[in-house]
């Protein structure tokens, strides 16, 4: 606080809007519970001026490496910033929870995600230079396919569902691939096909499943009857996080898929929509996410996205979530996810 709040050190974004707090940050702010004074200010990253978001501590060491837009799924997207500190952290973490599953070493990936303004491509792809691999790649731009099914333009959808395919056939057939990530709705089409679905089966050695969510029915038939040989795992992130969560080692297709917070940069909380106070273990709420680094600072974040809650392994603060799903609707506007 005392960084993200000092004039020497912190965003003109943040020191432009402190004087519009009615608490002091830098007094009042203790503990992750106070991170709740906030209000959720993420709708103005939808148009303010990137250079205000970069904390003036940095001075003219600041390495910003990219500026990440949210999905766009409820109106224009959101933009965050990533300078380097914060790239080192995030790939840091996320390789250490992947090397808790055993993901190999120096296999072959293919990613099938959104790379350009969103964070998930640029994840994985880390992920997968720091497990000693080129990482091969195939982009797909949901924003354009959110759009063709708001406008029933199914055919259209088919079409470019079709096209992403026919790409990663290329690579899964023509190569050895090792690791696949990808979205659920990828997997499931993957699985009509004969021909990648015996090469992923014979091949690959662990599924990386992110973007939108897994149902629980969904997840127990992909890793029961679908890659009954092949270790699904989860991951969960948005923009605002700046990072993402991997799912919680040791469970089985019958157990909810649990994330884990990152302590001590990123902090989930699970909440009644209407009241905004904590719900009970095991039941669930909204989700909301608090990111708190060097780089940036963004809490207090209400996410589209609804999840049980869980309490977290030992040593890490706030909600574990569980279950993720899509709020119906954000801001009035259907939530429609596609192929992300």
């Amino acid at each position: 606080m005392q960084w993200h709040f000092s004039p020497a050190t912190g965003s003109p974004f943040w020191l432009n809007r402190a004087a519009d707090l009615s608490f002091d940050p830098r007094q009042d702010v203790k503990g992750v519970e106070d991170l709740n004074l906030f209000s959720d200010v993420t709708a103005e990253l939808r148009d303010v001026p990137v250079a205000n978001l970069v904390p003036r501590g940095y001075g003219d060491q600041a390495c910003l490496l990219n500026v990440f837009d949210s999905g766009g799924t409820t109106g224009a997207p959101k933009r965050v910033i990533q300078l380097q500190d914060w790239m080192h952290r995030s790939a840091d973490q996320v390789t250490r929870q992947l090397t808790r599953h055993s993901l190999p070493v120096g296999a072959l990936w293919l990613t099938v995600a959104p790379t350009g303004p969103h964070l998930v491509g640029d994840v994985l792809q880390r992920a997968a230079a720091s497990l000693g691999s080129p990482g091969l790649s195939v982009d797909m731009d949901p924003r354009w396919v959110r759009k063709l099914i708001a406008q029933g333009r199914s055919g259209e959808v088919d079409a470019y569902t079709d096209h992403i395919v026919e790409q990663c056939r290329r690579v899964l057939l023509g190569q050895d691939i090792g690791v696949l990530a990808a979205t659920t709705p990828l997997l499931e089409r993957f699985a009509q096909e004969d021909d990648l679905l015996e090469a992923i089966n014979s091949k690959v050695e662990a599924i990386i499943w992110g973007g939108t969510h897994m149902d629980p029915d969904t997840r127990e038939v992909l890793s029961s009857e679908i890659f009954p040989d092949v270790p699904l795992i989860g991951m969960y992130g948005n923009t605002m996080m700046l990072t993402a969560l991997i799912e919680r080692p040791g469970l089985t297709a019958s157990d909810p898929c649990v994330f884990d917070p990152v302590s001590p940069h990123v902090f989930l909380s699970v909440v009644d929509p209407d009241s905004g106070n904590q719900v009970g273990v095991g039941e669930r709420g909204q989700v909301v996410v608090s990111h708190v680094s060097k780089s940036m600072f963004i809490p207090n974040n209400f996410e589209r996205d609804t999840a049980l809650r869980v309490l977290p392994v030992a040593g890490l603060s706030g909600d574990a979530v569980a279950d993720v799903a899509p709020l119906p609707k954000v801001e009035g506007a259907a939530v429609i996810e596609g192929v992300y």
